[in-house]
C-alpha cells in the first residue's frame, strides 16, 4: 500500500509526498477476525448439517465453501488509513486514495449503513464508514485539519455541513465516553 500511495502522491504533486504520521483504524483487525469467524461459523454449520443428513458430497462441500468465502468478502471491512494530506481505504482488490487537503465535496449518507464519500480536486473518490472516524480520534484529528485547509483554499464547495454534523457526533461520543469512564453517567 505504501508503494501505491507514493505513486499517487507523485501524480498529484509534492505536497502529498511530504512525510507525516500514518494512522490506521485500530479496530480493523478485530473486525477482520470477526468476518473470518462468522464465515467459518456458517461454513461449519452448513457442513455439519449436510454431513448429519448424509447428503454431503464434493459438489455440496464446494458450494458451502464458496458461500462462506462470499460471506467473508461481503463482511470484510476496508482498511482505512490517513496521514497529512491523504486518506486511503483499501478494499479487497484496490486501494482508493483521496487528497484530504484538496477536497471538493464531502457527503454523509445517513441510514442503516452510514457512508461518507470524499472527493478531491483530482477526481479521486473514497467511501468510508464515519464510525471509523468516531472510533479513532487521531484519524479524525488529521482529517479535520486537512478539511480546514480545503476550506481555507476554497476548494471544499460542498459538505461543510456534513463535516460539522460529524464533528458534533464525535464530540457527543467523546463526552459520553468521558462520562462513562469517570463514573458520571
Amino acid at each position: 500500500m505504501e508503494r501505491f500511495t507514493r505513486a499517487r502522491a507523485g501524480a498529484h504533486g509534492a505536497a502529498a509526498a511530504s512525510p507525516g504520521p500514518f494512522v490506521h483504524d485500530i479496530h480493523w483487525a478485530g473486525e477482520w477476525r470477526s468476518a473470518i469467524g462468522v464465515a467459518f461459523l456458517l461454513f461449519t454449520a452448513l457442513f455439519a448439517v449436510d454431513a448429519g443428513f448424509g447428503s454431503l458430497d464434493l459438489t455440496r462441500g464446494a458450494l458451502w465453501t464458496g458461500l462462506a468465502v462470499l460471506l467473508f468478502v461481503i463482511l470484510r471491512p476496508p482498511r482505512v488509513s490517513i496521514r497529512p494530506g491523504l486518506l486511503s481505504a483499501g478494499g479487497l482488490l484496490m486501494t482508493d486514495t483521496v487528497r484530504t487537503d484538496f477536497l471538493v465535496s464531502v457527503r454523509w449518507y445517513d441510514g442503516v449503513a452510514q457512508r461518507m464519500v470524499l472527493r478531491d480536486t483530482h477526481g479521486s473518490r473514497v467511501e468510508i464508514d464515519p464510525a471509523v472516524l468516531v472510533r479513532n480520534p487521531a484519524m479524525w484529528h488529521l482529517l479535520d485539519m486537512d478539511t480546514r485547509a480545503s476550506i481555507q483554499r476554497g476548494t471544499l464547495l460542498s459538505g461543510v455541513t456534513a463535516l460539522q454534523q460529524l464533528a458534533q457526533h464525535i464530540d457527543r461520543e467523546t463526552a459520553q465516553t468521558v462520562f462513562k469512564v469517570s463514573g458520571l453517567e
